[in-house]
């Protein structure tokens, strides 16, 4: 069966294409694309969607998605990340390795693959564990876990401190072209740090998280960037200080690049109000200053990746006093409407946020993903640029609630969503 989307704008970043026209789709795979088609309509027998005008791009693909599964199902199943996904527009989410157990072995990555074939709605590709059990002491079988599907290697939301094991991890990963994700946070410095250090902590009576505790590791690994010429990720920069550092990396033309979450992008530290733990992240949010510097980023390019940080909490790990509440938030269902927010700010131009979040992830990672081109999978989202909507916690597809977006109003949202030709989500 053949499906026409007619009447789109058609909007691919890998290309810089921008037009109205048609999408012909034919056993999963775009067939054909561009204003050329259907100009004497629809031959009969091929279905039809009709886009209305509105913007048809690449499917998201989300670098840093955290799920329950398995072992703590009850945060978040494969199944229901899927779901918030799709109505994100997310058709490739990318799962990181912290769960119970730890993906640590091809055989994990082969479950995860399995399970994820049988239950979830969009693609799931994984991020294997960096160091066995997440330890910092041992490195994971690299080869094997790569040959099971593994398409990056991370410690998730610890950092590795060994700088002997992440030289070795960076050599040899080069034999494969592999990539290395790092959580960028000194826990020495960290500490019992619950938020950005600063005038505002000290008010709240919190003990801080300094800017230099992610520096510092970014500075160190990339000296061993240079050693090795390993390729080196760092999941999420939240801090001016850090983007200068991986800027001076970048003209030096060391393989390095580095994503920010939507929330750090849209949010900053004062937002924390009265001891919302919504907004307990890892990485902290930071000042004002420091999100202005990560739209810099974004605007220049030093910052290649936007991602969700998708990080379900169940409600008693958040209704805690802060300090001693889970960090993490959810953020599938708000990327999109984040990335979106910041074209309708004139801070970026269409193409070039939705870049952040379809191509350029696509390619750091690898995967056959983030294009609208004739012979690629039909992975799509249609989008409505300009519906206003208010995030409703409880209207999320997540098991669990924990944005930190509640209540927000944003202009354009996900309106269908097509993973290898199949609708997933209408809106």
């Amino acid at each position: 069966m053949s499906t026409a989307y007619i009447n789109a704008r058609i909007v691919d970043p890998a290309s810089g294409l921008d037009v109205h026209g048609a999408v012909l789709v034919e056993n999963g795979q775009i067939l054909d694309l561009g204003s050329h088609l259907f100009g004497a309509g629809v031959p009969s027998g091929i279905e039809v969607v009709d886009c209305e005008g509105h913007v048809l791009a690449p499917g998201l693909v989300d670098m840093r998605v955290f799920t329950g599964e398995p072992g703590e199902e009850h945060r978040e199943s494969l199944a229901s990340a899927s779901d918030a996904a799709a109505a994100g527009g997310v058709t490739t989410m990318v799962v990181m390795p912290n769960t119970s157990p730890v993906i640590d072995d091809a055989a994990l990555v082969d479950f995860i693959t399995r399970r994820a074939r049988d239950t979830a709605r969009v693609r799931v590709e994984i991020m294997a564990a960096l160091t066995k059990g997440l330890a910092g002491q041992e490195m994971t079988e690299f080869g094997l876990l790569r040959e099971a599907g593994a398409v990056a290697f991370t410690d998730g939301t610890r950092p590795v401190m060994n700088a002997q094991l992440l030289r070795r991890a960076l050599t040899y990963s080069k034999l494969f072209n592999g990539l290395i994700v790092q959580h960028a946070e000194d826990p020495t410095l960290a500490a019992a740090g619950v938020m950005n250090e600063g005038e505002l902590s000290t008010r709240l009576g919190l003990a801080g998280i300094p800017s230099e505790a992610e520096t510092i590791i970014v500075e160190r690994d990339l000296r061993l960037v240079e050693l090795t010429g390993g390729r080196y990720h760092v999941s999420q920069v939240s801090c001016g200080e850090t983007l200068d550092v991986i800027r001076q990396a970048k003209a030096e033309g060391l393989p390095v690049t580095c994503g920010a979450s939507a929330d750090h992008i849209s949010l900053n530290e004062g937002d924390i109000g009265e001891y919302r733990t919504f907004f307990k992240l890892s990485p902290p949010l930071r000042g004002e200053d420091d999100r202005q510097a990560l739209l810099r980023g974004l605007a220049d390019g030093t910052i290649d990746v936007v991602v969700s940080g998708h990080d379900p909490q169940d409600t008693d790990a958040k209704r805690r006093p802060f300090a001693e509440a889970a960090y993490g938030a959810v953020g599938l269902e708000t990327l999109l409407p984040v990335v979106l927010e910041r074209v309708h700010n004139e801070e970026l131009s269409l193409t070039e946020a939705l870049a952040t979040v379809t191509c350029k992830p696509a390619d750091i990672l690898g995967l056959p993903a983030g294009r609208l081109k004739a012979g690629a999978a039909a992975d799509m989202v249609l989008i409505n640029l300009g519906t206003p909507w208010v995030v409703d916690a409880d209207a999320l597809r997540s098991k669990s609630k924990n944005t930190a977006h509640e209540s927000r109003r944003f202009q354009g949202r996900a309106i269908r969503t097509v993973v290898a030709g199949e609708t997933v989500h209408t809106a």
